[in-house]
């Protein structure tokens, strides 16, 4: 485990490797910042107009993304073009984590930005620009997956430690929500999260200082430590997609915290011995 770009994001969150540019993108939520590291260039620094909160690659260049109010486009110079709010009824939500499933439509949850009331939804961005509900309930959303076959979606609620699993139909209709993994005292809160080559979901976990692999029986296959108390998300990616990285946060920690972990908000990076897929493109 490596800290490769020690950028100290306060919430650090939304990795996605590019593989067209063979880049890795990611965001400082709350201070809309938007972060590029390759091994070519290294580290590159955007300052945003607006807060973006995940993203995903484009067939047609550029980005789709989310933000605080709403689904947005995010042109090649960076420019944040909005798109369409799901929820104006509700100013105090945002959105959080999202996600491009094998068809080419984006996947991204919301959440009460205090996270005290149980607000947030899940929603899905066609290519054609509609949008559709899927479910809510949620107090914090995070990390859309899909199974290899695109049967299955995970969603997480962090807030109640809990990952869902969803049967997924052709269509992009989500049905028969079940618990797929709950965690409990000590475990941390099950934050963003991938599948490998293999089917398995790697999920980072919010004061928990650490990753975890679970096979699709929801069995605990593997344990990394990571040194930052905070871990947000993760992503495959490097030229054979066998390299893991993973983000970070300083949010919620103390002077005294950050002194004993002064990489956290970094970006960490970690060779796990199994590969990821490349992340599919919005066919918008």
């Amino acid at each position: 485990m490596e800290c490769i770009a020690d950028v100290r994001a306060t919430l650090g969150e939304g990795p996605v490797w590019v593989e067209r540019e063979q880049a890795l993108y990611w965001v400082d939520i709350p201070e809309r910042t938007l972060f590029r590291w390759s091994e070519a260039d290294g580290l590159a620094t955007h300052e945003l107009p607006a807060h973006l909160c995940s993203l995903a690659p484009r067939a047609g260049g550029g980005f789709i993304g989310a933000g605080y109010d709403g689904f947005l486009e995010i042109g090649a110079d960076f420019a944040l073009t909005p798109l369409v709010n799901p929820e104006p009824d509700l100013p105090g939500n945002r959105f959080n984590d999202g996600k491009v499933d094998r068809r080419g439509r984006f996947w991204a949850g919301t959440m009460d930005r205090a996270e005290g009331e149980d607000s947030g939804s899940l929603y899905r961005l066609d290519p054609d620009r509609s949008w559709s509900r899927i479910d809510g309930g949620y107090r914090v959303t995070n990390g859309p997956a899909f199974s290899l076959d695109e049967r299955i979606l995970y969603h997480t609620d962090s807030a109640r430690q809990r990952v869902y699993a969803f049967n997924l139909a052709e269509d992009g209709s989500a049905s028969n929500r079940r618990v797929f993994l709950q965690f409990g005292e000590g475990d941390g809160y099950p934050d963003g999260m991938t599948i490998d080559a293999d089917d398995c979901l790697w999920i980072a976990f919010w004061a928990g200082w650490c990753i975890r692999r679970f096979s699709p029986s929801g069995e605990q296959l593997a344990e990394i430590a990571v040194s930052a108390q905070q871990v947000t998300s993760v992503a495959f990616g490097g030229p054979e997609l066998d390299r893991l990285y993973i983000t970070s946060a300083r949010r919620g920690l103390t002077d005294e915290q950050l002194a004993n972990q002064p990489q956290a908000g970094g970006l960490f990076m970690t060779v796990p011995g199994v590969k990821g897929v490349a992340e599919p493109l919005f066919a918008g």
